[in-house]
Protein backbone atom coordinates (compact mmCIF):
# COMPACT_ATOMS: atom_id res chain seq x y z
CA UNK A 1 0.00 0.00 0.00
CA UNK A 2 2.88 2.39 0.72
CA UNK A 3 4.79 1.26 -3.00
CA UNK A 4 1.36 2.08 -4.32
CA UNK A 5 1.26 5.73 -2.64
CA UNK A 6 5.06 6.52 -4.14
CA UNK A 7 4.03 5.65 -6.96
CA UNK A 8 0.80 8.13 -7.02
CA UNK A 9 3.25 11.00 -5.65
CA UNK A 10 6.02 10.35 -8.37
CA UNK A 11 4.12 10.34 -11.34
CA UNK A 12 1.95 13.54 -9.81
CA UNK A 13 5.47 15.62 -9.47
CA UNK A 14 6.58 14.09 -12.69
CA UNK A 15 3.03 15.17 -14.40
CA UNK A 16 4.04 18.89 -12.26
CA UNK A 17 7.09 19.16 -13.79
CA UNK A 18 5.92 18.58 -17.08
CA UNK A 19 3.15 21.37 -16.85
CA UNK A 20 5.96 23.84 -15.10
CA UNK A 21 8.47 22.98 -18.49
CA UNK A 22 5.89 23.96 -21.02
CA UNK A 23 4.30 27.06 -19.37
CA UNK A 24 7.85 28.00 -19.35
CA UNK A 25 8.85 27.05 -22.56
CA UNK A 26 5.65 29.06 -23.98
CA UNK A 27 6.44 31.97 -21.98
CA UNK A 28 9.90 32.27 -23.49
CA UNK A 29 8.04 32.08 -27.37
CA UNK A 30 5.58 34.53 -26.50
CA UNK A 31 8.19 37.12 -25.14
CA UNK A 32 10.08 36.52 -28.51
CA UNK A 33 7.50 37.24 -30.65
CA UNK A 34 6.48 40.39 -28.75
CA UNK A 35 10.28 41.64 -29.23
CA UNK A 36 10.36 40.94 -32.74
CA UNK A 37 6.74 42.88 -32.74
CA UNK A 38 8.15 45.75 -31.58
CA UNK A 39 11.55 45.40 -33.57
CA UNK A 40 9.72 45.49 -36.60
CA UNK A 41 7.18 48.42 -35.98
CA UNK A 42 10.23 50.47 -35.00
CA UNK A 43 12.45 49.54 -37.91
CA UNK A 44 9.80 50.64 -40.03
CA UNK A 45 9.15 53.84 -38.34
CA UNK A 46 12.67 54.49 -38.70
CA UNK A 47 12.77 53.99 -42.62
CA UNK A 48 9.76 56.24 -42.60
CA UNK A 49 11.18 58.61 -40.69
CA UNK A 50 14.44 58.43 -42.97
CA UNK A 51 12.53 58.91 -46.52
CA UNK A 52 10.80 61.71 -45.11
CA UNK A 53 13.76 63.73 -44.25
CA UNK A 54 15.57 62.79 -47.41
CA UNK A 55 12.49 63.79 -49.65
CA UNK A 56 12.40 67.35 -47.77
CA UNK A 57 16.09 67.29 -47.90
CA UNK A 58 15.93 67.33 -52.08
CA UNK A 59 13.06 69.68 -51.88
CA UNK A 60 14.66 72.31 -49.55
CA UNK A 61 17.77 74.44 -51.51
CA UNK A 62 21.35 73.81 -50.16
CA UNK A 63 21.77 77.67 -49.15
CA UNK A 64 19.18 77.85 -46.34
CA UNK A 65 21.11 74.46 -44.46
CA UNK A 66 21.56 75.47 -40.70
CA UNK A 67 19.30 78.44 -40.84
CA UNK A 68 15.77 77.31 -38.86
CA UNK A 69 14.05 80.37 -40.22
CA UNK A 70 15.23 79.65 -43.84
CA UNK A 71 13.65 75.91 -43.05
CA UNK A 72 10.98 76.89 -42.28
CA UNK A 73 10.12 79.52 -45.26
CA UNK A 74 11.43 76.59 -47.42
CA UNK A 75 8.51 74.35 -45.75
CA UNK A 76 5.89 77.04 -46.60
CA UNK A 77 7.31 77.42 -49.82
CA UNK A 78 6.82 73.65 -50.63
CA UNK A 79 3.49 73.60 -49.26
CA UNK A 80 2.37 76.48 -51.47
CA UNK A 81 4.11 74.70 -54.50
CA UNK A 82 2.01 71.45 -54.09
CA UNK A 83 -0.80 73.52 -53.09
CA UNK A 84 -0.78 75.27 -56.27
CA UNK A 85 0.12 72.19 -58.58
CA UNK A 86 -3.18 70.87 -57.52
CA UNK A 87 -5.64 73.40 -57.84
CA UNK A 88 -4.09 73.28 -61.48
CA UNK A 89 -4.65 69.92 -61.63
CA UNK A 90 -8.36 70.35 -60.93
CA UNK A 91 -8.62 73.50 -63.29
CA UNK A 92 -7.34 71.64 -65.62
CA UNK A 93 -9.81 68.64 -65.30
CA UNK A 94 -12.62 71.08 -65.16
CA UNK A 95 -11.69 73.12 -68.01
CA UNK A 96 -11.25 68.90 -70.25
CA UNK A 97 -15.04 68.18 -68.30
CA UNK A 98 -16.00 71.42 -70.15
CA UNK A 99 -14.49 71.01 -73.34
CA UNK A 100 -16.48 67.41 -73.29
CA UNK A 101 -19.58 68.74 -72.87
CA UNK A 102 -19.20 71.54 -75.02
CA UNK A 103 -18.27 68.78 -77.78
CA UNK A 104 -21.43 66.19 -76.72
CA UNK A 105 -23.83 69.54 -77.34
CA UNK A 106 -22.27 70.22 -80.52
CA UNK A 107 -22.54 66.65 -81.77
CA UNK A 108 -26.59 66.87 -80.54
CA UNK A 109 -27.19 69.71 -82.60
CA UNK A 110 -25.91 68.54 -85.39
CA UNK A 111 -27.65 65.28 -85.11
CA UNK A 112 -30.83 67.38 -84.85
CA UNK A 113 -29.84 69.47 -87.70
CA UNK A 114 -29.03 66.36 -89.44
CA UNK A 115 -32.50 65.30 -88.74
CA UNK A 116 -34.51 68.21 -89.21
CA UNK A 117 -32.77 68.63 -92.75
CA UNK A 118 -33.58 65.26 -93.66
CA UNK A 119 -37.31 65.93 -92.65
CA UNK A 120 -37.22 69.15 -94.85
CA UNK A 121 -35.65 67.15 -97.59
CA UNK A 122 -37.84 63.98 -97.32
CA UNK A 123 -41.11 66.41 -97.08
CA UNK A 124 -43.19 63.44 -97.96
CA UNK A 125 -45.99 62.36 -96.78
CA UNK A 126 -46.12 58.32 -95.44
CA UNK A 127 -47.62 56.22 -98.26
CA UNK A 128 -51.10 54.61 -97.50
CA UNK A 129 -52.57 51.79 -99.00
CA UNK A 130 -55.81 51.52 -99.61
CA UNK A 131 -57.90 48.43 -99.40
CA UNK A 132 -58.57 46.96 -102.78
CA UNK A 133 -61.89 47.63 -104.79
CA UNK A 134 -63.31 44.05 -105.59
CA UNK A 135 -65.53 43.42 -108.28
CA UNK A 136 -67.76 40.25 -109.27
CA UNK A 137 -65.68 37.16 -110.24
CA UNK A 138 -68.43 35.81 -112.32
CA UNK A 139 -71.57 37.23 -113.80
CA UNK A 140 -74.66 36.11 -112.42
CA UNK A 141 -77.58 35.99 -109.84
CA UNK A 142 -76.65 35.01 -106.54
CA UNK A 143 -78.58 31.89 -105.31
CA UNK A 144 -77.49 31.78 -101.49
CA UNK A 145 -76.31 34.70 -99.22
CA UNK A 146 -73.77 34.87 -96.64
CA UNK A 147 -74.68 33.80 -93.70
CA UNK A 148 -71.61 33.42 -90.80
CA UNK A 149 -74.61 34.32 -88.00
CA UNK A 150 -77.73 32.68 -89.01
CA UNK A 151 -78.07 29.09 -90.50
CA UNK A 152 -79.08 27.93 -94.30
CA UNK A 153 -80.47 24.84 -95.51
CA UNK A 154 -78.39 22.65 -97.76
CA UNK A 155 -80.16 20.15 -100.08
CA UNK A 156 -77.44 17.85 -100.79
CA UNK A 157 -76.64 17.61 -96.72
CA UNK A 158 -80.21 17.96 -95.51
CA UNK A 159 -79.62 20.00 -92.81
CA UNK A 160 -79.13 23.99 -91.94
CA UNK A 161 -75.37 25.04 -92.03
CA UNK A 162 -73.58 28.44 -91.74
CA UNK A 163 -72.60 29.54 -95.07
CA UNK A 164 -69.50 31.57 -95.42
CA UNK A 165 -69.68 33.46 -99.12
CA UNK A 166 -71.93 33.34 -101.47
CA UNK A 167 -72.79 31.09 -104.74
CA UNK A 168 -73.59 32.85 -107.83
CA UNK A 169 -75.06 31.02 -110.78
CA UNK A 170 -73.43 30.59 -114.01
CA UNK A 171 -73.33 27.86 -116.65
CA UNK A 172 -70.71 25.49 -116.65
CA UNK A 173 -67.37 26.20 -117.59
CA UNK A 174 -68.22 29.93 -117.30
CA UNK A 175 -64.85 32.01 -117.25
CA UNK A 176 -63.64 33.19 -113.70
CA UNK A 177 -62.01 36.58 -113.38
CA UNK A 178 -59.96 37.63 -110.36
CA UNK A 179 -62.00 39.91 -108.68
CA UNK A 180 -58.87 42.05 -107.94
CA UNK A 181 -54.84 42.16 -108.66
CA UNK A 182 -52.95 40.10 -106.28
CA UNK A 183 -50.49 36.70 -105.99
CA UNK A 184 -52.08 33.07 -106.18
CA UNK A 185 -51.11 31.59 -103.02
CA UNK A 186 -52.72 28.22 -103.18
CA UNK A 187 -54.59 26.18 -106.42
CA UNK A 188 -56.39 23.42 -104.27
CA UNK A 189 -58.82 20.90 -104.35
CA UNK A 190 -60.79 21.25 -101.16
CA UNK A 191 -63.02 18.32 -99.95
CA UNK A 192 -66.15 20.29 -98.99
CA UNK A 193 -65.60 22.89 -101.64
CA UNK A 194 -63.83 20.98 -104.53
CA UNK A 195 -61.80 22.23 -106.95
CA UNK A 196 -60.30 25.75 -105.08
CA UNK A 197 -57.69 28.97 -105.92
CA UNK A 198 -56.94 31.20 -103.13
CA UNK A 199 -55.50 34.88 -103.89
CA UNK A 200 -53.77 36.84 -101.83
CA UNK A 201 -54.42 41.14 -101.58
CA UNK A 202 -53.09 44.03 -100.04
CA UNK A 203 -53.87 44.94 -96.49
CA UNK A 204 -55.00 41.72 -95.40
CA UNK A 205 -57.24 40.52 -97.67
CA UNK A 206 -57.56 37.13 -99.57
CA UNK A 207 -60.11 35.52 -102.24
CA UNK A 208 -61.34 32.26 -102.29
CA UNK A 209 -62.97 30.68 -106.03
CA UNK A 210 -64.57 27.48 -105.15
CA UNK A 211 -66.71 24.98 -107.21
CA UNK A 212 -64.37 24.99 -110.45
CA UNK A 213 -64.17 23.08 -113.21
CA UNK A 214 -60.43 24.14 -114.83
CA UNK A 215 -57.61 26.00 -113.41
CA UNK A 216 -55.36 25.65 -115.88
CA UNK A 217 -55.21 29.40 -116.53
CA UNK A 218 -52.97 30.27 -113.93
CA UNK A 219 -50.14 28.19 -111.06
CA UNK A 220 -49.36 28.60 -107.91
CA UNK A 221 -47.16 31.70 -106.91
CA UNK A 222 -48.55 33.67 -109.96
CA UNK A 223 -49.26 37.52 -109.60
CA UNK A 224 -52.66 38.25 -111.14
CA UNK A 225 -54.41 41.31 -112.47
CA UNK A 226 -57.85 42.48 -111.93
CA UNK A 227 -60.09 40.99 -114.35
CA UNK A 228 -57.65 37.72 -115.19
CA UNK A 229 -59.13 34.85 -116.15
CA UNK A 230 -58.00 31.98 -113.29
CA UNK A 231 -60.47 29.30 -113.97
CA UNK A 232 -63.92 27.95 -115.28
CA UNK A 233 -67.18 26.95 -113.51
CA UNK A 234 -67.77 23.80 -112.48
CA UNK A 235 -69.74 20.73 -109.94
CA UNK A 236 -66.81 20.09 -107.92
CA UNK A 237 -67.85 21.29 -104.51
CA UNK A 238 -69.24 17.65 -102.69
CA UNK A 239 -71.22 20.02 -99.76
CA UNK A 240 -73.02 21.35 -102.91
CA UNK A 241 -73.41 18.81 -105.06
CA UNK A 242 -76.83 18.94 -105.52
CA UNK A 243 -77.02 22.64 -106.41
CA UNK A 244 -76.98 24.27 -110.11
CA UNK A 245 -73.86 24.77 -111.19
CA UNK A 246 -72.27 28.07 -109.81
CA UNK A 247 -69.02 30.12 -107.96
CA UNK A 248 -68.10 29.18 -104.49
CA UNK A 249 -67.04 32.95 -103.50
CA UNK A 250 -65.35 33.50 -100.25
CA UNK A 251 -63.67 37.02 -99.12
CA UNK A 252 -61.30 36.88 -96.30
CA UNK A 253 -60.28 40.22 -94.02
CA UNK A 254 -57.13 39.17 -91.85
CA UNK A 255 -58.18 35.98 -92.03
CA UNK A 256 -61.54 36.21 -90.57
CA UNK A 257 -64.41 35.36 -93.60
CA UNK A 258 -66.80 38.67 -94.12
CA UNK A 259 -69.53 39.67 -96.42
CA UNK A 260 -68.15 39.78 -100.21
CA UNK A 261 -71.31 42.03 -101.14
CA UNK A 262 -70.25 44.60 -98.72
CA UNK A 263 -66.53 44.72 -100.51
CA UNK A 264 -67.68 44.40 -104.06
CA UNK A 265 -68.48 46.98 -106.50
Amino acid sequence: MRRGRRELRQKNYSRNLLFLGGGFLLLIILIFVITLVIYNNKLKNSTYSTLTAEKIAELVPNEIEGSDEKIEQASTDIGKTIEDAINTMEKNIEEKESENKIEEVNTENIASTQIITEKTTNNEEPIVTKDPEFSIPVEGEIMRDFAKDTLIYSETLDEWLTHLGIDIKADRTTVVKSAEKGKITAIKNDPRYGLTVIIEHVNGFKTVYSNLLTTEFVSEGEEVEKGQSIGTVGNSASFEICDEPHLHFEILKDDVNVDPTIYCK
